[in-house]
């Protein structure tokens, strides 16, 4: 890659609206930053600390433009997404709740409703109620899904330091689902077993302190939830785009853009990398080192040796503050 084309590439991904949101994250926080008590705000969940442990609340809205194209998947990975969120923690999920808005009868609510249980069944966690809506013909029904956990260690998007090394670690053994999509999808049809014991790994590398930060691989790709980590942690990094693990013959802008099914960026001191990337590939997950955290705000681009600047990263301290 020449450093017009890394360059071109940085300035399409930031003018992209999935990215650009992320990149303005702080606004959508500032509302509960002054009810948030000593509870942080910025995370994939809410880390309520209970007993010897804590307590994780996360919920999820699924945008109206993917129920109308995809309602079966986009009930599942109303599910699917939420656990992702637990275990981007370091947690275990115990239960999950739906929320619906529908008309009477609609077939779109029912596609809905048997993505969500085919989710619920394929990963172990009971759907054990919510609430339901009805609203007049002619709307698109409408789902959000909340879910509880519980953590002995947390992962937090707040403990990214200078010098940590950054981590991808992301299931390749799937599929787009759908042309033009962004979402790789290495769940559906996916043997249950294995769904539920990768998401396991994130609470046995918690436990173990081998990992400093993380946060799952969201709607705004690569780019997007390490500008929301480096966000929180007050932080900034180098991104290796040459090293990234990316499914063979996928397009580098899109896989930046995608949002997989099982996907974390994660930051560990360097001397337990290795360690981190062969727990993963002991489950066939791949995992590579892609770059660094520093000092600072920036967020750099880099493409072997070369480096183009990405953003100024928002790192309010009042997202900080209330870290635990």
């Amino acid at each position: 890659m020449t450093p017009d084309q890394l360059e071109s590439l940085a300035l399409s991904l930031r003018e992209h609206p999935n990215v650009a949101e992320k990149l303005k994250i702080a606004a959508a926080y500032s509302p509960a930053l002054g009810v948030a008590q000593k509870i942080a705000v910025g995370d994939d969940t809410a880390a309520i600390p209970d007993g010897d442990g804590f307590l994780l609340f996360a919920a999820e809205g699924m945008m109206e433009g993917f129920i109308e194209l995809d309602p079966w998947f986009a009930g599942y990975s109303a599910v699917m997404v939420n656990l992702s969120d637990i275990a981007a923690m370091g947690g275990t999920p115990t239960a999950l709740v739906d929320v619906v808005w529908t008309e009477e009868s609609s077939p779109v609510t029912s596609e809905l409703w048997a993505g969500m249980q085919a989710a619920s069944a394929a990963y172990g966690v009971p759907i054990v109620g919510g609430h339901t809506t009805r609203f007049g013909k002619g709307r698109t029904p409408l789902l959000a899904v909340a879910v509880v956990g519980r953590a002995k260690k947390l992962i937090t998007s707040f403990d990214a330091k200078p010098g940590d090394t950054l981590l991808m670690a992301v299931d390749l053994r799937g599929a787009y689902r759908g042309a033009g999509t962004v979402f790789w999808n290495a769940s559906v049809g996916s043997p249950p077993g294995r769904l539920q014991a990768d998401l396991k790994l994130l609470p046995r590398l918690a436990e173990a302190g081998l990992l400093t930060a993380g946060k799952d691989i969201s709607n705004g790709g690569v780019l997007g939830t390490l500008a929301m980590l480096l966000a929180t942690s007050a932080a900034g990094a180098v991104l290796q785009l040459d090293q990234l693990p990316k499914p063979a013959g996928a397009e580098l802008s899109r896989w930046l853009l995608s949002f997989p099914s099982y996907g974390y960026l994660l930051t560990a001191a360097p001397e337990h990398v290795d360690e981190v990337c062969r727990e993963f590939a002991g489950s066939g997950i791949a995992c590579a080192p892609v770059g660094s955290i520093t000092s600072g705000k920036l967020l750099e681009l880099a493409w072997e040796e070369q480096r183009v600047p990405f953003a100024e990263m928002d790192t309010s301290p009042s997202i900080a503050a209330v870290a635990l």
